[in-house]
């Protein structure tokens, strides 16, 4: 795995590549107490000649620069991100799957590992790059996906950080989602916390439907997370001459869609089969 640090300077040092391991961190650790951290994730990729190849990794740097900014944190210029994840993929080169069997999953992390025993910016930062050789997301890989929409939590709400990684809006999704795969649903379908009926995004992931060969997704209003998996579809749709809306969408339209499909990282285009709101499936 990879580590930078930097101190309250905004400076990060020359990082280095250690082996796989615990990190040590003060109790005191902003990132522990006030939640101050960041994630990402990315995918690797074995091609069929060997080479290995990773998908936009400048959009997950530029986003984790976005977040950064949200939660008054140093972070590692495009260059230094970039250079962190190449390094760690090519001395774990040996656990990228073959073609079509997998992918490595890259998790860079940045979080505030300063002590800081009161609510302000930590006063040191760690950078961590990590990865894990993955298979498909949900558990019956791409066979439709069941979701179960939320009615009691949200995920996230107006003028919060619903629109960037920080590592605390997971935790809250748990709960929802335990009690939907407790149903034999695979995740959880989230509502918008104003109005309680637009839809916004899945547990992990931008969800988009199509209806009379229109491509239609949640509009990003500050509560969603700008899926870079998403922005992809977009562009390669638009590209295609598919028309895409970037919209409210009730959860009446994608109960009657024609069809609903989930993006991401990590679950990279997963088909819906059902959608389940007040008893409707």
């Amino acid at each position: 795995m990879y580590i930078m640090k930097c101190s309250s300077d905004g400076v990060f040092t020359k990082g280095e590549l250690v082996p796989y391991g615990p990190i040590e961190l003060n109790p005191a650790a902003a990132v522990l107490n006030y939640g101050q951290g960041l994630l990402e994730g990315l995918r690797a990729h074995r091609k069929e000649d060997g080479s290995v190849v990773v998908f936009r990794p400048k959009e997950n740097a530029l986003r984790m620069r976005i977040g950064a900014d949200r939660l008054c944190m140093p972070a590692p210029s495009v260059e230094q991100f970039l250079s962190a994840v190449k390094q760690t993929i090519l001395a774990n080169k040996r656990w990228v799957p073959p073609t079509g069997k997998g992918s490595l999953y890259i998790r860079p992390l940045l979080i505030g590992s300063g002590a800081m025993l009161g609510v302000a910016p930590a006063p040191e930062y760690t950078f961590v790059v990590y990865v894990c050789p993955v298979g498909h997301y949900f558990k019956d890989g791409l066979s439709p996906i069941s979701l179960l929409t939320e009615e009691e939590y949200h995920r996230a709400a107006p003028g919060g950080t619903g629109d960037i990684k920080t590592i605390g809006n997971y935790a809250s999704v748990v709960s929802a989602q335990r009690r939907a795969k407790e149903k034999g649903h695979s995740d959880v379908l989230y509502l918008d916390p104003v109005h309680k009926k637009f839809v916004e995004e899945v547990s992990s992931c931008n969800i988009l439907m199509v209806k009379d060969n229109v491509i239609s997704t949640p509009l990003l209003t500050g509560t969603i997370l700008p899926g870079i998996t998403r922005r992809s579809i977009i562009e390669i749709a638009q590209n295609l001459g598919i028309q895409v809306e970037e919209r409210l969408i009730a959860i009446d339209e994608f109960l009657d869609a024609d069809e609903v499909f989930c993006t991401g990282t990590a679950v990279v285009l997963s088909p819906v089969g059902s959608i389940v709101y007040h008893g409707r499936r």
